[in-house]
């Protein structure tokens, strides 16, 4: 399940990130007029000599620090690079920038040759932060407002590939659907993080990548242990179901709403609610396919009975 903390990224790294500026003290123009208002007159104000004005601009600009000879991309890259094997993150950077400092640390934007792009941050120790948590924490702080402040974010384009590499991730899941959406949603209690994926017309998923495998959860599924999928919609998981009715005594029902109820051994139990006034069915699916249908009018023993389409009420005996 997904932990009820969301990634709480973008605020680690929500500071001004900005070119740090020399402060410079004050030094007097030599060539200012004194205060008339003093006791000086006219006569008595002493007027230094070009000369002078000459030697002292020199001054002023010998005790200015030069300021750093900007970074080629050449150089950004190869010290980003470094920042990443400092900071143990598996990135060969194929694009780099340099969005300025955090404090007196060095703020790095890596792109990868593969994988998702990260923020690094030369601090001690280093601090890394992967973009696509980064803009997944950002999009639920817009759902909540929109105008919120949502921290630095990755900006270089080979980063905007969010939809590509989860949606990947999602097929190497066992995901056959068009994948239309994809964002990270959180992390799991095992401290995974989980994405989400939007199937054009038909029923999303979480994934979540546990050691080396990933393991999915249908939407429906997520629904019945309290989460939400933001991409899927209700009128999708009809669909989803509705195919799967295909050649079975409840082909004819227009799906109009889904329930999981549970699952064991023999596999998934779906209730559905047709279009027609009062019919409803259970549906045992497994392996992708519709084993078993019960109509609710006779299903009251399989998980509890219908609740979206409630069986009618049993005739009372005739009186003797």
């Amino acid at each position: 399940m997904l932990n009820k903390t969301m990634i709480g990224l973008a605020g680690a790294v929500a500071l001004v990130f900005g070119a740090a500026q020399p402060a410079f003290a004050q030094v007097p123009d030599p060539g200012a007029r004194p205060d008339r208002s003093g006791d000086l007159s006219r006569n008595d104000r002493i007027l230094p000599r070009r000369d002078n004005q000459a030697n002292n601009r020199r001054n002023r600009e010998q005790e200015q620090p030069a300021a750093p000879a900007a970074q080629t991309p050449e150089q950004i890259v190869a010290a980003a690079q470094a920042q990443a094997q400092a900071a143990g993150v598996d990135c060969q950077v194929t694009a780099a920038a340099n969005p300025g400092l955090i404090g007196e640390s060095q703020v790095y934007e890596a792109a990868c040759a593969s994988g998702p792009g990260y923020i690094l941050i030369a601090s001690t120790p280093p601090q890394t932060f992967n973009c696509l948590e980064l803009a997944g924490t950002a999009y639920t702080a817009r759902l909540r407002d929109p105008a919120a402040d949502v921290g630095q974010q990755c900006i270089l384009p080979a980063n905007q590939n969010g939809l590509a590499l989860i949606g990947g991730w999602a097929r190497e899941a066992g995901v056959t659907c068009t994948v239309d959406e994809a964002i990270a949603v959180g992390k799991s209690e095992a401290n995974n993080v989980v994405y989400e994926v939007g199937c054009a017309g038909v029923d999303g998923y979480w994934l979540e990548k546990v050691g080396e495998q990933w393991t999915l959860q249908d939407c429906l599924q997520v629904a019945s242990v309290g989460g939400t999928c933001r991409f899927t919609t209700a009128e999708e998981q009809n669909a989803t179901l509705q195919a799967k009715l295909a050649g079975t005594e409840a082909a004819n029902c227009s799906v109009q709403q889904v329930r999981l109820m549970g699952s064991n051994a023999n596999g998934r139990f779906f209730e559905v609610k047709c279009a027609a006034e009062g019919e409803g069915y259970i549906a045992r699916i497994k392996d992708d396919a519709a084993q078993q249908i019960y109509p609710c009018a006779t299903a009251q023993r399989i998980g509890g009975g219908c609740t979206l389409t409630p069986a009618p009420a049993v005739a009372p005996a005739p009186e003797q």
